[in-house]
């Protein structure tokens, strides 16, 4: 095959002696270097048919794709993929997603908790009557990475990652992990640099660049969740040593690992600072050896708790890495590493650049994880991890079971307490705008100024009654979200009590309403009220509502305790006086009916109710003092 160069060449000789217009010329030179315009590239494939044909749709420019296939020096000792070098091809695709936005050089800030669907042994789920396969990643597969920007905030943004698996022999596809990291960007000089907003386009954009803020706020309150559960925890650990097997505690000191490694050129980004993907891949690579130490087997990694990097390293520098086991359960076990900077002189003091807390498991041959021995934690600093350890093992739980599940797979009341209340406030919100950011609302009813629309999906129907009022939209979210004062506007309700003032944006209340079971009873339900302001100008306020159980308030038999799983308000600003009050619920089974009704436009309810709802925002507007 000609090179690029030589061809040049041949295209400029002919040129002297035949006559070649430079357009094309051009064409066939710029065309080899693959400088075609976005616009006019094709999937591999597709067939043009001149001017009959249709538009690509849109690419979200910020998209990355990323198609590795693994090669020997890509894997452990046991000929699969290492996810140590997995996390550095996750690093590097969102690294370019992050400045395919930006415009400029990004740092790796951190990188949300990864949970591995398929870890490296994990048999994937199979068809019946074929025969099981392990869902090992292997030389000569494919890894298929996609990233993209959720969401930019001041001079932070949200990548999402995607990471599948392919057998290019059989065609099979697996999903690995999907996770979040947040990137900075930087200015020559190392500042920050404000970033500009993404305009999201599709549905799925939609939903993501709304929820990325109620993620971005988890993570801020994560520390406090950690140390409000470590403070209502016991401090006893001597109890919890019982032994599983009959065997003595492994002493935790037993798995403790140091090891240097001197950051070369190679291990550099293309800003001359130490990649964050390379400094991941060494903090796995000293932790699956502490794990081992304490099992004596090939342990699995099975999910990271978040990597968050708290300064720079350079080319020179030492990187030492220090790993331990934590603490050990049944059937996993939590080990802690770190990575400090030193320069030169080994004597100055080090600078901490990372750390990051991992699970992992050890499979038998059947896919099976088996029983590990307990861990005898140092006094002082390994009590503290020890003690540690559980808390998060306690929030990882909470976090899967309410945050990472569909909302079909979990009841609809979930227990509330103080260490899940930052996952329960996310699910609330989050489950709330995922339905606001629908597309195929329908409009089913319009009665003056009041509108209902209606979402038919799977097993749920959701409606969505909407009004423009002439008041604020801050004025509208504050007494919206006031559940006390529902009872002067909506007939529906009889009482409304605030159980507990969580904190500033999330309140408890015990709620009683006027549907009359076939007991003759009245209703009841414990709602959790979750508001936010808008981060951005063309944001709504929203008031989010879902169902929890409180022990301080079980189910009477003076009332038919009832639920609600995703409901609430969302107000526009239209203007500096007028704003759209829009409220959203995804019936359940108890509430069906009476949707229906009035959607098949028997009863007008829906309709008397929102106007109530508006003549009392236009009562109560003057009276009202906006807490900014």
């Amino acid at each position: 095959m000609l090179s690029f160069f030589w061809l040049r060449y041949l295209l400029k000789t002919v040129k002297e002696s035949i006559v070649v217009p430079e357009e094309i010329l051009r064409f066939c030179c710029d065309g080899l270097q693959g400088s075609a315009s976005p616009s006019c590239t094709r999937e591999p494939g597709e067939e043009t048919s001149g001017a009959m044909a249709s538009p690509l749709p849109t690419r979200n420019p910020t998209e990355v794709q990323m198609s590795q296939l693994v090669l020997p020096c890509h894997t452990n000792h046991r000929g699969e993929l290492s996810t140590g070098q997995l996390l550095k091809w996750i690093d590097t695709a969102a690294c370019l997603s992050a400045e395919r936005h930006a415009g400029c050089p990004c740092v790796t800030a951190s990188m949300d908790d990864i949970y591995f669907e398929h870890t490296i042994r994990q048999p994937c789920v199979i068809p019946a009557g074929q025969q099981a396969q392990r869902s090992s990643i292997c030389v000569g597969q494919v890894v298929n990475i996609k990233a993209k920007v959720n969401r930019a905030f001041n001079s932070s943004m949200e990548v999402g990652i995607q990471v599948s698996y392919e057998d290019l022999c059989s065609g099979k596809h697996c999903s690995i992990c999907k996770a979040y990291a947040t990137f900075v960007a930087q200015d020559p000089s190392g500042g920050k640099v404000r970033l500009q907003p993404l305009a999201p386009q599709t549905e799925e954009e939609k939903i993501e660049h709304s929820i990325a803020a109620e993620r971005r706020r988890m993570r801020l309150a994560h520390k406090d969740t950690l140390k409000d559960l470590l403070i209502r925890s016991s401090h006893e650990t001597g109890a919890e040593l019982e032994t599983r097997d009959g065997s003595a505690a492994v002493p935790a000191e037993k798995t403790r690992v140091e090891s240097v490694e001197l950051v070369l050129p190679p291990h550099a980004n293309h800003q001359g600072n130490t990649f964050g993907g390379q400094i991941m891949a060494w903090m796995e690579n000293v932790a699956t050896i502490a794990a081992s130490r304490l099992c004596h087997a090939h342990p699995t990694l099975q999910a990271i708790e978040m990597f968050h990097f708290r300064g720079p390293s350079q080319v020179g520098d030492r990187l030492v890495l220090k790993a331990i086991v934590n603490n050990s359960f049944k059937n996993s076990m939590e080990v802690g590493v770190c990575a400090e900077a030193y320069g030169q002189e080994m004597s100055t003091s080090p600078r901490h650049i990372n750390s990051a807390f991992m699970t992992f498991v050890v499979l038998d041959q059947e896919g099976r994880p088996c029983s590990l021995p307990m861990v005898a934690p140092e006094p002082g600093e390994g009590e503290r991890r020890y003690r540690e350890a559980s808390a998060r093992k306690k929030i990882r739980l909470d976090r899967k079971y309410v945050v990472s599940c569909k909302q079909t797979e979990v009841p609809l009341s979930v227990p509330w307490d103080q260490s899940n209340k930052v996952y329960l406030s996310y699910n609330n919100v989050s489950a709330l705008k995922t339905l606001i950011a629908k597309a195929n609302w329908a409009l089913a009813r319009e009665k003056e100024k009041v509108r209902l629309y209606t979402l038919e999906e799977d097993k749920f129907l959701s409606f969505r009654i909407e009004i423009s009022v002439s008041v604020t939209a801050d004025q509208a979210f504050s007494l919206l979200s006031d559940l006390r004062r529902r009872h002067e506007w909506d007939s529906h309700y009889v009482s409304a009590e605030l159980v507990q003032q969580v904190d500033d944006d999330d309140m408890i209340y015990h709620v009683v309403t006027q549907t009359l079971s076939h007991e003759n009873k009245l209703q009841d339900f414990v709602i959790l009220a979750s508001r936010r302001k808008p981060c951005s100008w063309g944001e709504p306020f929203v008031v989010a509502f879902r169902s929890v159980t409180l022990p301080t308030h079980p189910a009477s038999s003076s009332f038919m305790r009832g639920e609600t799983l995703c409901s609430g308000f969302c107000i526009w600003p239209e203007s500096e006086e007028m704003c759209k009050v829009a409220y959203y619920n995804q019936a359940t089974p108890g509430f069906l009916n009476y949707v229906t009704t009035n959607v098949a436009g028997l009863s007008s309810n829906f309709c008397a109710t929102f106007e109530a709802c508006e003549k009392f925002l236009l009562k109560n507007k003057e009276h009202l003092i906006v807490q900014l």
